[in-house]
């Protein structure tokens, strides 16, 4: 294990990013970093993480922020129950904790939308605790080396692997370690395809020395993916359009929309303009057009989804949950990735 360490370290210094997070050990900056990071490039990330920082520089600040600041600051990201979480967060520290972030693994743990992880990265990274983070490029690195084929998403390999994680850990620098076992994963021992001739670690790579760097890590579940049939609406209104917050626990939940008919099948352009589709019942108006699908991949779910624009008659009372908000207001809204792209072929901004 020290041969694999050194080994690592050594890998780690010459090869390491220089990433804004790395140059502080103050544990709102990481924090920070590490929820954007989730699910996120660090190429997007990094300009998200200035941005938060410039809106919001300490969690005393972005506790004060409505939810619409933050959701609309994090638009683009996705996955915004993460935003959500960040955000009550923020209160829960400044209420209990006056503001400093707890300095101890449990309470970090404790915080809302904070798991084993993202608390270990903190931990070791701001105050020095030896607690392993365990990621998806951790997984990677301990499993090819050492040649473990239980499965990452099992019970008993999540406790293997984190018990090699704390067996491997150096408590001089556990900030360190984790760091560089993190970017290893990242940079040189990759998904598809790894630079194993030109790996540090090659020699003593159970997985390189027994042709199985294709094969591990093993994982015994594959993510199920359902098709949802999304069907916006944009009512124009004169200067204004209408819009509605989702307030379901649903993807998305607290941004706003565009008035949606989420229907179980694939619809026909016929379809989308007949009678029953509840914001063009008993309405006249005038078809402007009907987009092309749109197909947008989430991780459980693939949403279709197509814009139908109609152009109705400034006596028409359009009632609650809609709301009016003028055409020229609706950048000022927080709104799926999905909406801003067809508010940019439609050129609205």
């Amino acid at each position: 294990m020290e041969h694999f360490r050194r080994s690592l370290y050594k890998w780690y210094n010459i090869n390491k990013r220089d990433l804004p997070w790395r140059e502080t050990n103050n544990p709102y900056n990481i924090w920070l970093s590490e929820i954007i990071l989730q699910q996120t490039r660090i190429q997007q990330g990094t300009s998200y993480y200035f941005r938060f920082l410039e809106a919001f520089p300490t969690v005393h600040d972005l506790a004060r922020a409505s939810e619409d600041e933050v959701l609309k600051l994090w638009q683009g990201l996705g996955y915004y129950s993460r935003a959500r979480n960040l955000h009550q967060t923020a209160q829960q520290i400044v209420e209990e904790y006056n503001g400093a972030f707890p300095s101890e693994y449990l309470a970090i743990v404790k915080l809302k939308g904070i798991g084993p992880y993202t608390a270990a990265a903190i931990a070791s990274i701001a105050f020095s605790l030896p607690y392993p983070t365990i990621d998806g490029n951790v997984y990677r690195v301990l499993s090819r080396y050492f040649g473990i084929d239980t499965p990452i998403d099992s019970t008993e390999g999540k406790k293997q692997f984190q018990a090699l994680a704390e067996e491997l850990i150096d408590s001089r620098d556990p900030g360190m370690h984790n760091q560089a076992l993190m970017e290893f994963g990242a940079l040189q021992c990759v998904p598809k395809s790894p630079n194993c001739s030109n790996c540090p670690l090659a020699t003593s790579c159970f997985a390189f020395q027994n042709d199985k760097v294709s094969v591990l890590p093993v994982k015994a579940k594959k993510t199920k993916q359902r098709d949802r049939y999304f069907y916006y609406y944009l009512l124009e209104q004169g200067d204004a359009v209408y819009l509605e917050k989702r307030t379901k626990n649903d993807i998305w939940q607290s941004l706003y929309q565009l008035p949606l008919f989420e229907h179980p099948n694939k619809l026909s352009d016929e379809e989308l303009i007949e009678s029953n589709v509840p914001f063009i019942n008993g309405y006249n108006y005038n078809l402007n057009s009907i987009s092309k699908e749109r197909k947008h991949v989430l991780s459980h779910q693939i949403i279709h989804a197509k814009l139908v624009h109609i152009e109705i008659s400034n006596d028409v009372k359009i009632p609650k949950p809609l709301f009016k908000v003028k055409t020229k207001d609706i950048s000022k809204f927080a709104v799926p990735r999905l909406l801003e792209l067809f508010f940019e072929d439609l050129k609205i901004d």
